[in-house]
């Protein structure tokens, strides 16, 4: 049934309403709605657009509390109580086990209530005479009294019921009390049947017409509200960082500082043994700042190992990479490329306060970071000069591939990426079912 057909039989069930005892008689909106068989919101919508009309219905909202079956009341007005189901499967003439009779009931819960409410009704007896426990019946025949007051409640009888009941009931959580909202409805001053639906807009076709003067406008509703103003969200991005960043906490990871875009070339190339003539720190693959050019200092003692390693390995077993390597070009600003500067400056620090500290015993860290890494990169449609970069750190004695593996299938299937390869050559050439996601480095 449309709205409008709804509103039609409301107001036709109105007029049909004779005076009584010198004032009009009411509908109430949940009676009308049972007994037309209609959804009582339905109902509430079309009091509501009538009353827009103007004075056609007078209307008063009223709050009554009913008694309501819970889904395990109404299971039982289908099935029978939890005491009249035990009884049930208790053998007429044959007393039956105890444990056989509750392993019936897939629902120990129900089994141990229903044999308790049974017991109290005399329904059933305990025989221990022949050395076990064994369950007999009392009586051939019972009345569900339970479902039936249950029943009352569904067919909205709920008043035929005695205080006790109703409390025993919800003890028992098989009724709820509810607060219901309904309307009382009476036919206002200007009450018609024929209703003319009001204009809601003064047409320039209406004016050059004249047919505004036989028409009727609705009201504007200065209390009513606007359009929801927008206002700012969360960035799509910004929400994916959050989520990255919760998954290294659970993991017991520690976040790392990374407010400073500017770094110097020593942390961001030196320090990771990253060559001075590497192509990465072209001015076209980073960006340079102009001022200030340069850094003020880094750890005099740190600078001379970085210095011997690239120029001859210095302690490492290593041959370094064979060239003079220029202080003047380690101190040249850069906008970080990475966010592996900001993990060497971390690992520099630990390894400083381990020594001061003495302990023999190195305690393990784990650190991450997420933030924006700046490269000098042609802007189109899918490419920017900024990016983020998500770097996580673990320090420890004795680790293994092993370990790094168990790590990053962790984190991924987190973010709920289950399917993963471990690969440990670099793929160049995409791959129609695989997709390379991460880079990892031991």
């Amino acid at each position: 049934m449309s709205d409008q057909e709804i509103g039609s039989l409301l107001l036709n069930k109105l007029a049909d309403l004779k005076l009584d005892d010198g004032g009009d008689k009411q509908i109430n909106s949940i009676v009308f709605a049972r007994e037309n068989f209609l959804d009582h919101q339905k109902i509430v919508g079309c009091i509501k657009s009538l009353q827009s009309l103007g004075d056609l219905i007078e209307v008063d909202q009223i709050e009554n509390k009913r008694l309501e079956l819970t889904k395990e009341g109404k299971e039982i007005v289908l099935n029978g109580s939890h005491e009249f189901l035990l009884w049930s499967s208790v053998p007429h003439d044959l007393p039956i086990l105890q444990s056989d009779l509750m392993k019936i009931f897939p629902d120990q819960n129900v089994a141990k209530l229903g044999f308790a409410k049974a017991m109290s009704n005399k329904w059933i007896a305990i025989d221990k005479s022949s050395g076990k426990p064994m369950v007999k019946r009392l009586c051939n025949d019972i009345e569900d009294n339970v479902r039936d007051l249950l029943r009352l409640v569904e067919s909205h009888n709920s008043d035929q019921l005695t205080d006790v009941q109703k409390n025993d009931l919800k003890k028992r959580k098989l009724i709820a009390e509810i607060t219901e909202k309904s309307y009382n409805v009476r036919k206002g001053p200007n009450f018609q049947i024929s209703v003319e639906k009001s204009e809601t807009d003064l047409t320039s076709e209406m004016i050059s017409k004249g047919t505004w003067k036989t028409k009727s406008f609705k009201e504007y509703n200065f209390n009513a509200l606007g359009v929801t103003v927008e206002r700012g969200h969360l960035h799509p991005l910004l929400k994916v960082r959050e989520q990255f960043r919760q998954i290294f906490l659970e993991m017991g990871f520690e976040e790392m500082a990374t407010n400073n875009f500017v770094e110097s070339s020593f942390w961001n190339f030196d320090s990771l043994f990253v060559p001075q003539q590497h192509p990465a720190r072209d001015l076209q693959d980073t960006f340079y700042l102009s001022d200030p050019a340069e850094c003020n200092d880094y750890p005099e003692d740190y600078k001379q190992r970085i210095k011997a390693v690239h120029e001859n390995g210095g302690d490492c077993n290593s041959v370094g990479y064979q060239y003079d390597w220029k202080e003047s070009e380690s101190r040249k600003n850069v906008l970080r490329t990475h966010t592996t500067a900001v993990s060497a400056r971390m690992l520099y620090r630990v390894a400083q306060q381990h020594k001061r500290s003495g302990d023999s015993d190195f305690k393990p860290i784990k650190f991450f970071s997420i933030d924006r890494v700046f490269r000098n990169e042609t802007l189109d449609a899918t490419h920017l000069a900024e990016f983020n970069q998500i770097e996580g750190v673990v320090a420890d004695k004795n680790l293994t591939l092993g370990h790094l593996m168990g790590l990053t299938k962790a984190f991924f299937a987190k973010l709920g990426i289950n399917d993963i390869k471990l690969n440990l050559l670099i793929i160049h050439i995409p791959n129609r079912r695989w997709r390379c996601i991460a880079g990892i480095l031991a």
